[in-house]
């Protein structure tokens, strides 16, 4: 898939403001040989400008919100969702949270701010506060649940008068008169100095009107002291009531930005040069509220990250070509337009501000048109074909110039293999599998491995291999793991070894080796939770990324579970939802959203051991894992392998992952779908059940699927299990499944 070799990996940390736009710029512009990879906690990340309009009601969450997974898809960029924690600069490495460490060349900063709740007495346990963003947003939802059938007082309190607080408290007015209809809502916004203090005279005089004809109750000049379960306690002695408390006072800076080793600046952020690069470290960039540039100071407001965007795009590219950045000086000067949650706005710029819906209008205006910059991506790559073409010279180290020197005499005869010395430095990066039985495996590496099957077991083989559907190399090894044990743990064995076969596409040689390493240390996190030891393997080049393992499995072979043994009266239940193959169709056209593939990758990435002891437990008599031919392929072989039996089949109970119905109902659909269609003569009443939304399931191919098992019709069925089919007597010349009336 990626023809150009990679020689350089620019690692961008966060999804922020900045951070997006280097991602559209390039998509719009690649860099052939350099991998681009996004590392966020959110993949939906907020647009903050249109916070306020969210929680007043104006927009909905999808509209405010930048789905990271389509823009990434759309730009060819890698995303990895993961939340950062640290720098290893000396390793030059991204710290992350229940994950190995991801490698760069290059590395940019944009995580945003929280505000700071630690000198606030109970403000941790008892506050919401207003960052991260994303947060907030779903939180906000949820309270809006709650109260909606609120009877009786309904008290809020906002903590902070900087212009996200005094926007939030107003959009909350707002929104609750119109939600919470039967209770008695009073919102009450504090400050410990004046609102919005930054800003002119003229802005502050009119937001005090604002609150006073709306009856949002303003304190100014008195600072929050202590907040409880019901009250917020201020300076001055008074005990404000509180249903709910936000906080949205000063910015605060991630602890970890001090373990860096990276100057700071007085408030802890990082500090940056005017050309956005750290002042100790030329492969540090830093942009929007993490950082500060120390020559041009600036509040931390979502114009500076928005602005800091273009410069940061244009000094990364410099940067990777070895060339010196260049500097930029933000404005002084800018305009901020403040929404009221009611349809008007205030607008201010030096010691000017006006008030009407015709600015709030203008403030929509200016927002919907960045944010469908990044939220409304075209369907297909620009410039796909500069992807392929050859790599800068200047983006070369001497190890990486001899691979572009015999990129394209690359040798298959020696089985196209991974050096020998990245093979090791992965291997000892991975260490030794725990609790190991094999005779002989990568702890004494030999020419093969070596198990010993003890007396009354029976083993288990099987094998699976498939190219990568998705840029996270970690998370495919976790899949391909599942996905590989599904047959041992379908036939209720016990996984005991695997061998894997890992290709990797050709790169400078550092990336090579955090391939391999990112892909098997995915897929050991599966192995070792499951008992499953990696006792060896083979890994080669390749056009691109794959992954595979033959495992294998221990069972008394009379306790074996089989496709076949279906019986009259037999309830089947699948372990897992369906959809990943439609899912992912339009996941690498940029069309599903970031939360469908989440929802799909967390289903992948499930483990069917649990589900599998569940189903014995349950006295299972027949079970096949639902993988590539779909549910109506894996079960058209349960019912030949069981004689003469018939299926009815309820395409109302057929659980969907989220967001597979709506792409089936788009067009959309997995390549292997039409070969797996074939099945369709197998099943009677197909013609009725066409437009049914649920009937292209039966047909999707699943990676990394549930479990298909026959139980007795009184078998107790888990809250993982879903009731699908029933088991009937097949009649003379009648077809093997149907679907049920």
């Amino acid at each position: 898939m990626q023809s150009a070799p990679l020689l350089k990996d620019l690692v961008l940390v966060g999804g922020g403001h900045s951070h997006v736009h280097v991602v559209r710029s390039f998509g719009m512009k690649p860099m052939p040989g350099v991998r681009l990879t996004l590392i966020g906690r959110d993949i939906e990340t907020p647009y903050s400008g249109m916070i306020p309009g969210f929680v007043a009601g104006t927009y909905t969450f999808d509209e405010c919100h930048i789905d990271l997974a389509r823009l990434c898809a759309w730009s060819g960029a890698r995303l990895i969702h993961a939340e950062a924690v640290g720098l290893d600069r000396l390793n030059r490495q991204v710290l992350l949270k229940d994950r190995p460490p991801v490698s760069y060349d290059l590395v940019s900063l944009d995580v945003g701010s929280s505000p700071s709740t630690q000198a606030i007495d109970g403000a941790t346990e008892y506050a919401t506060p207003v960052k991260p963003i994303a947060e907030l947003g779903r939180r906000w939802l949820g309270f809006l649940e709650r109260v909606k059938d609120w009877q009786g007082a309904l008290d809020i309190v906002v903590i902070g008068g900087g212009a996200g607080g005094v926007e939030l408290a107003l959009a909350i007015d707002h929104r609750l008169r119109e939600v919470a209809r039967g209770a008695q809502v009073s919102v009450t916004l504090a400050t410990k100095g004046e609102i919005l203090s930054g800003q002119a005279v003229a802005a502050r005089q009119r937001m005090r009107a604002i609150f006073r004809r709306r009856g949002v109750r303003l304190i100014e000049n008195t600072a929050t002291t202590r907040i409880d379960a019901d009250a917020v306690h201020l300076e001055s002695g008074e005990r404000l009531p509180a249903d709910d408390a936000f906080v949205v006072t000063q910015a605060s800076a991630a602890t970890w930005f001090a373990e860096t080793g990276l100057p700071l600046d007085e408030r802890g952020f990082f500090a940056v040069e005017p050309t956005l690069a750290s002042s100790g470290d030329p492969t540090v960039f830093a942009a929007g509220d993490c950082a500060g540039v120390t020559a041009h100071p600036r509040p931390k407001a979502g114009v500076f990250a928005v602005r800091h965007g273009p410069p940061l795009a244009a000094n990364l590219r410099l940067a990777l070509l070895g060339q010196p950045p260049r500097p930029f000086t933000p404005q002084r000067r800018y305009l901020s337009i403040l929404g009221t949650g009611d349809g008007n706005a205030v607008a201010t710029r030096g010691g000017f501000a006006i008030e009407g819906e015709w600015v709030w209008r203008w403030k929509d205006h200016i927002d919907r048109k960045w944010m469908r910059m990044y939220r409304d991506p075209p369907a297909a790559p620009m410039d796909a074909g500069a992807r392929a073409a050859p790599p800068d010279p200047a983006l070369a180290d001497a190890e990486a110039k001899r691979l572009l020197a015999d990129i394209g005499m690359r040798c298959g005869g020696c089985g196209a293999k991974v050096g020998a010395g990245v093979l090791d430095r992965v291997l000892a990066r991975l260490g030794p599998s725990p609790g190991s039985s094999a005779a002989i495996g990568l702890e004494a590496p030999d020419d093969a491995a070596m198990i010993e099957v003890p007396a009354g077991q029976a083993l288990v083989q099987s094998v699976d291999f498939f190219r990568t559907f998705i840029d996270d190399p970690f998370v495919f090894g976790e899949i391909a793991a599942v996905h590989a044990l599904g047959d041992v743990w379908a036939m209720g064995a016990k996984p005991h070894s695997a061998l894997a076969l890992a290709v990797v596409p050709a790169a400078a040689e550092r990336l090579m080796e955090e391939d391999l390493f990112q892909m098997l240390a995915g897929a050991r996190r599966i192995l070792d939770d499951a008992g499953c030891a990696l006792i060896g393997g083979h890994s080669g080049e390749g056009p691109e990324a794959a992954l595979g393992f033959s495992v294998n499995g221990l069972v008394v072979a009379s306790h074996a579970l089989r496709k076949g043994g279906l019986r009259p009266g037999d309830r089947l239940v699948i372990t897992k939802k369906l959809g990943t193959g439609v899912i992912f169709a339009a996941a690498m056209r940029g069309m599903a959203r970031a939360a469908w593939i989440e929802a799909a990758l967390a289903s992948m990435r499930t483990p069917s051991g649990p589900a599998a002891q569940a189903l014995l437990d349950a006295g299972a008599h027949a079970c096949t894992d639902v993988t590539g031919f779909g549910l109506a392929g894996h079960l058209a072989e349960m019912v030949r392998a069981s004689g003469n039996v018939a299926v009815d089949i309820d395409l109302d109970a057929l659980p969907a992952l989220p967001g597979a119905t709506e792409l089936f109902a788009q067009g959309f659909a997995s390549s292997l779908q039409p070969e797996n269609l074939r099945a369709r003569h197998l099943i009677d009443g197909m013609d009725r059940a066409a437009s049914h939304p649920k009937v292209s399931l039966l047909f999707d191919p699943q990676t990394a699927g549930g479990l298909l098992a026959a139980l007795p019709f009184d078998a107790p069925i888990s809250d993982d299990m879903t009731h699908v089919g029933t088991v009937r007597a097949r009649e003379e010349n009648e077809t093997s499944m149907r679907i049920a009336r």
